[in-house]
């Protein structure tokens, strides 16, 4: 399951709440470092830093040893060894002692720049209310079908703090809206720039595009990349032995995409690293690449999709759905009296109802527990199930009731047109401009707070 999507998505810049949602959901994607000095730009500072880790005590270490004091904060290998637990945890996998071993060098990484945004939040009385965490964590587990209060419960159960998740939402929260003050009126996209960008493409009209997912992993000294190389070999491990690549996005990546899971969306070759568009043009979709050298680290990339610029049909729906709920979760062996009887209602419905405004009424009368319309449908994007469920639904008609646990749904196909979704919309070009914009803040800014930094490293991790 995915822990660190807090901060939901939105659409177009030009209206002000709508575009501090969208700065949220791109902002907090920067979960780690995008630099790797630690307190000056110039390799030899570097080199002290890590001269001074590898030259560290080697003997054991307790739980509170410190492993680096980030302008007078301690970072301790408890912190480091319970943000590798989440990461294992989250991942689904039984992540070896070896492997974790070879993580902890990026987990500390990932731990200071968090401690350093932090420090920008506290500088610019940014303070991240309790609500929000609270309601960031409910989301989590809403999105990944738990009940109320059972992630506390499964993090405890793995002795592991939820101080841990919080304390990674707050700075994924307010480091947000740090962006968004930075980015000020930068933030507004233009009619001008979007037709700008439309034009552009227009001219990239037949050319191969990607739905493309990546890893960053920034190197620290151009000449001596053996540590981060590897690292990203470790991840490629982990991800071929079946580690969702979101968890790993969000958890290792350092450029913005990394709360999108690594999604970039679809890209066309002249946006990509040379190097990236030479693997993709080869490798087969679903496949995770081996480590990628492109300018200032390497990308590890797996392509999802592909199609050609302005060139994609596919048939899209338009629905309304009424939902007649259980008054408890159903036992399939042994339903109660309420749901033989809703049964046979949603049934009965099902011949009766002629129009999606009918069926918009009913969904009402039942409380709308889900809602009437929820949005467009690709059907080549649907699991067979409910394609086989909507393929074959005539405008107006309503489907045999759908049981699930909490209720049985009636579907009813208000439209079906075939579209050209290769062509992006104007919000989409929005998204992407404002996604550019946003990452290059994220970038600057980090670089200055790493620049100005006095970091410590104590200890290995």
């Amino acid at each position: 399951m995915r822990w660190f999507s807090a901060t939901p998505g939105s659409a177009p810049s030009r209206r002000p709440a709508r575009q501090a949602r969208r700065l949220a959901r791109l902002a907090g994607a920067g979960l780690m470092s995008a630099a790797m000095a630690v307190t000056a730009s110039d390799h030899a500072h570097a080199a002290r830093h890590k001269a001074t880790a590898e030259a560290a005590d080697t003997g054991p270490q307790t739980e509170d040893s410190i492993v680096a004091i980030v302008n007078g904060s301690v970072l301790t290998k408890r912190d480091v060894d319970t943000r590798g637990r989440l990461f294992a945890l989250s991942s689904g996998l039984d992540v070896s002692k070896d492997v974790m071993v070879r993580l902890r060098p990026q987990i500390v990484r990932q731990l200071i720049d968090e401690r350093l945004r932090m420090e920008a939040m506290l500088e610019r009385h940014i303070n991240v209310p309790v609500a929000q965490i609270a309601a960031a964590i409910s989301g989590i587990e809403q999105r990944n079908g738990m009940p109320e209060n059972s992630l506390r419960n499964r993090l405890a159960q793995d002795s592991i703090s939820l101080t841990t998740l919080i304390d990674q939402i707050r700075v994924q929260v307010g480091w947000s809206q740090v962006l968004r003050m930075e980015t000020g009126s930068r933030g507004r996209i233009t009619a001008t720039e979007i037709q700008q960008r439309t034009d552009a493409l227009k001219r990239e009209d037949g050319k191969p595009q990607y739905m493309i997912s990546e890893i960053f992993v920034p190197v620290e000294d151009p000449h001596h990349p053996e540590t981060e190389l590897k690292f990203t070999e470790t991840i490629i491990q982990e991800l071929r032995e079946g580690a969702p690549f979101p968890i790993v996005a969000a958890q290792f990546s350092q450029s913005q995409s990394a709360l999108e899971g690594g999604l970039l969306g679809w890209t066309q070759e002249d946006s990509l690293d040379p190097e990236v568009v030479e693997v993709a043009r080869k490798m087969p979709d679903g496949a995770i690449s081996n480590p990628i050298r492109v300018a200032g680290g390497y990308v590890i990339a797996t392509v999802n999709n592909r199609r050609t610029v302005g060139h994609e049909m596919a048939t899209i729906l338009n629905i309304h759905q009424a939902f007649l709920p259980f008054d408890q979760p159903l036992n399939p062996q042994d339903p109660s009296d309420q749901q033989k009887q809703t049964l046979q209602q949603a049934s009965d419905l099902a011949g009766k109802v002629k129009s999606c405004d009918e069926m918009e009424t009913l969904n009402k009368k039942f409380g709308e527990k889900h809602p009437t319309d929820p949005g467009e449908l690709r059907v080549d994007r649907l699991n067979p199930q409910m394609r086989e469920v909507l393929e074959h639904l005539q405008p107006g008609q309503a489907s045999h009731p759908l049981v699930s646990m909490d209720g049985i749904a009636l579907i009813m196909v208000c439209k079906r047109e075939e579209r050209n979704v290769a062509l992006q919309t104007p919000s989409e070009i929005a998204d992407q401009l404002l996604n550019e914009r946003v990452e290059q803040t994220s970038r600057q800014l980090d670089r200055d707070l790493h620049r100005r930094a006095v970091i410590d490293m104590r200890s290995k991790s």
